[in-house]
């Protein structure tokens, strides 16, 4: 009897990935792994005209991608802002504090695709919503998708004003001195589980 269980659960398993792999539900679950060490979020802003380049060391992807299935295809993505560096530490923790970030309050900033279609050649338009500091706002990412040594990888840049987030209030609402424009770049990249 234990034989046939065996071999029950074995046709089960069998049944169940192929059932999975039918509906390419395989694919996307081979690919939730996010390889932090090749993959980076950032954010670029001027203050008096120079650019300035922070780096948020912490953040998540959910990312379920086919390129021959855009309709079912889904992003998300977790952005850990208390885990933001601008250079000296001084900066950094201003930039965490309640006039710009405020990361006690607002620990997370948040992407979630609504939709993904073919853009410009060789780009995808991911329409989502994007919360700041308590602020959705509906954006579109142009994003590039390309397999790498056995990874996926997206990358983009997404143009954003940062007073339409609160990011940066009190004396900080001056746009002559710290700009409204801000980059956010990223590069994602998703490694087999």
């Amino acid at each position: 009897m234990k034989r046939n269980s065996r071999r029950g659960s074995a046709t089960l398993r069998a049944t169940l990935a192929a059932v999975l792999a039918a509906t390419g539900i395989a694919a996307n679950l081979a690919w939730a792994q996010v390889d932090a060490a090749k993959s980076s979020v950032t954010a670029v802003a001027r203050q008096i005209g120079v650019p300035m380049e922070g780096k948020f060391k912490k953040f998540d992807a959910n990312v379920s991608f086919d390129p021959a299935k855009l309709a079912t295809s889904t992003a998300k993505i977790e952005i850990d802002v208390a885990s933001f560096e601008i250079g000296d530490a001084e900066t950094t923790k201003e930039v965490k504090g309640k006039d710009w970030f405020d990361a006690a309050r607002y620990p997370k900033a948040v992407f979630q695709s609504t939709s993904i279609k073919n853009g410009t050649p060789g780009k995808y338009d991911v329409a989502g919503k994007l919360t700041i500091k308590g602020k959705t706002v509906d954006v579109v990412v142009p994003a590039t998708y390309r397999q790498e040594g056995g990874a996926q990888v997206f990358e983009g840049a997404l143009p954003i004003k940062r007073t339409a987030f609160n990011i940066g209030d009190g004396e900080w609402k001056d746009t002559s001195v710290v700009a409204d424009d801000v980059q956010i770049k990223f590069r994602i990249v998703l490694a087999r589980k």
